[in-house]
């Protein structure tokens, strides 16, 4: 596996965006994602749909859809987010060839993967918003809405 930077880096900032802007309770757009990451709406809606279909976010449809948190923070590993957005990956796994290749480079790239997956594995979502208020980021608050008349 040993991570692909774009498309798996991309999930794991999504549902980030979506934990820390909505949690469980609330609804985030997929046009406010694709602001706040400066991304296109259409490039993330595979991935959007690739998490949902895993069960880690859970979409709503209507006026006040959007996407949420499918499990609690604290149950969602960074390695399912990576397996999810890597599961549609075709790309071949195979490497050069060869008597060294076999025997040195592939072990290699296990022991890596695998350290790799085991320090996916032991962080949540929980523990990345932890890393956000420790560097001083602030979840928004919902502002109440006032109606006039």
């Amino acid at each position: 596996m040993l991570i692909r930077r774009d498309r798996a880096m991309l999930a794991v900032t999504i549902v980030l965006d979506v934990a820390f802007h909505a949690g469980r309770g609330s609804t985030i757009s997929a046009n406010d994602i694709a602001d706040r990451l400066g991304s296109a709406r259409r490039g993330l809606e595979p991935l959007l749909q690739g998490l949902t279909r895993a069960g880690l976010l859970e979409s709503l449809r209507g006026p006040r859809g959007g996407y949420r948190l499918g499990q609690p923070a604290r149950s969602i590993h960074v390695l399912d987010i990576v397996q999810a957005a890597l599961a549609a990956d075709t790309d071949p796994a195979d490497g050069p060839g060869g008597k060294l290749q076999e025997a040195v480079v592939d072990a290699l790239w296990r022991e890596l993967n695998q350290a790799a997956c085991d320090q996916l594995a032991a962080s949540t979502v929980e523990d990345l918003l932890k890393r956000a208020a420790a560097a001083g980021l602030r979840r928004p608050t919902a502002e109440p809405i006032n109606y006039v008349i």
